[in-house]
């Protein structure tokens, strides 16, 4: 059910925070929710922050919820919690559907997605891929629409490099000329390294940020922003000099990850085969400064990021910058990475000869990332359907989600109830801190006898791998002395 807020309870809303300066965030997920908290308790400045997003179903749901004073995103940060029970104490944090916000507001952040759609087969196999900037143009425009003559629109949103100067500068300038009016305001560019766990306040207030704006006077407005939100005492500010290049710095960032998790995943195998421990040769290799992240062994990845950005800068590449050539091994870094969990559905094959159908399979995490509630683009998606097809009988838990949307299944949290069934299999396939030295999960393994178990992140220490091969088997991938 919608409840509404309207332009009066906006007003409403800034006349308690007269005196402050009003900032809004464009969406409400992932990173907005908690920029607008992080916004909300401002380290030199108070503000009155209002998150808006779309009038959806799920959107609306999540607006109630913060006005109800229930944040939406579970999270194992306690900062979460705490800076979201101080805005509302202090009543300068409020969430609506309502464009009229952008009106009041001084400073308007954008945090909304821009997806990629990737065309795949059943095995993950990408066939073709496009980035439509449709969504995207309509958000600008209905800023262009209301917006102050002087306010800062700061893009905090992963783009393809070129998006501020070719796409956000000439619709905001255009809608203001439908107003009838010259934009004299500013426009910059600051990625966002959100990083949603146990560090997901400070993955913003206390991080390093690299800025930019469309012009001088841009980018000087961005930094005085930022200094009063970021510890830039501890954490320098990093200026680049056009939004190209910032643009450019968050998917060059993410896509080094996305192939540094591609290039391991061949040297994983290579461990398995040869009968070493990939997991003890990387932590010696991470003693040389130069190497240290360097990436461990895992079932895939997963996320918002890394599954599409090597894309997005390929795409403005060839779309944007008119090249002929693709960004060819950034690509394939994610059609590799697409297909890391058949790696693990093989490992579990290999070890049921009789085959998967009708096998009870624990399933031990759903989200792509552990302590962290989000299953958006998770590798536990191919491998559960991969099992489900083979017709195995899934069970799922996960400590921080009760109901995984992409596979339209029930997740249970309570790990003690878990255990009182009995599994053919066991999959430890996200790295949550709650499967680390868990007792409860060893004894339980010991008490059974002939369970297959795959540890797909290294959870599991040494002396907890030899007490569980004693009456069952055991394969982590990457390790092949197992």
């Amino acid at each position: 059910m919608i409840e509404a807020i309207d332009s009066q309870q906006i007003d409403d809303f800034l006349s308690k925070n007269a005196g402050k300066k009003v900032v809004a965030v464009q969406g409400l997920g992932f990173v907005g929710a908690v920029m607008s908290l992080v916004c909300a308790n401002g380290i030199s400045e108070e503000y009155a922050v209002i998150g808006v997003d779309l009038p959806t179903e799920e959107a609306i749901t999540k607006i109630n919820a913060l006005n109800n004073g229930e944040f939406p995103i579970a999270s194992s940060d306690p900062k979460v919690q705490e800076y979201f029970e101080k805005s509302r104490q202090k009543s300068n944090f409020l969430a609506t559907h309502n464009t009229y916000a952008y009106k009041k507001a001084d400073v308007i952040i954008i945090d909304i997605n821009l997806d990629v759609a990737k065309v795949s087969d059943e095995e993950k196999e990408l066939q073709s891929y496009d980035v439509s900037l449709s969504g995207f143009k309509k958000a600008i425009q209905s800023i262009g629409e209301v917006c102050k003559l002087n306010v800062l629109i700061l893009v905090e949103t992963t783009v393809p490099p070129g998006t501020c100067q070719f796409v956000v500068k000439p619709i905001i300038e255009e809608e203001f000329e439908k107003r009838g009016l010259s934009f004299d305001g500013f426009i910059g560019h600051s990625y966002e390294r959100v990083m949603p766990g146990p560090k997901y306040i400070d993955s913003i207030q206390n991080f390093y940020r690299v800025y930019s704006g469309v012009d001088e006077r841009s980018a000087d407005r961005v930094e005085s922003f930022l200094k009063t939100i970021i510890r830039t005492d501890e954490y320098p500010l990093t200026r680049l000099s056009n939004t190209h290049a910032t643009e450019m710095a968050k998917v060059l960032e993410n896509s080094f990850r996305a192939m540094n998790i591609s290039f391991i995943q061949e040297w994983s195998n290579y461990a398995e085969e040869a009968g070493v421990n990939l997991y003890e040769v990387i932590q010696a290799i991470r003693m040389r400064p130069t190497h240290k992240n360097i990436m461990m062994p895992g079932l895939g990845v997963g996320g918002y990021c890394l599954t599409k950005d090597p894309l997005l800068a390929s795409w403005s590449k060839q779309t944007l910058f008119k090249s002929n050539d693709p960004l060819t091994n950034s690509e394939k870094a994610v059609q590799v990475n697409d297909q890391m969990p058949l790696r693990a559905f093989e490992i579990i094959e290999e070890n049921t000869p009789e085959g998967l159908a009708g096998k009870d399979i624990l399933v031990l995490g759903v989200s792509y990332l552990n302590d962290v509630g989000d299953t958006r683009y998770t590798p536990v998606e191919l491998l559960s359907r991969k099992l489900l097809r083979s017709k195995a009988n899934l069970s799922l838990h996960d400590p921080f989600l009760g109901y995984w949307e992409e596979l339209e299944r029930a997740v249970e949290t309570n790990f003690g109830k878990m255990l009182e069934r009995d599994y053919d299999l066991i999959v430890v396939s996200t790295a949550h801190s709650a499967y680390r030295n868990n007792a409860q999960l060893v004894d339980y393994i010991r008490s059974k006898k002939n369970l297959f178990v795959l540890d797909c992140w290294g959870v599991f220490s040494l002396d907890e791998l030899i007490l569980i091969k004693e009456n069952n088997r055991v394969k982590v991938i990457g390790r092949g002395d197992i």
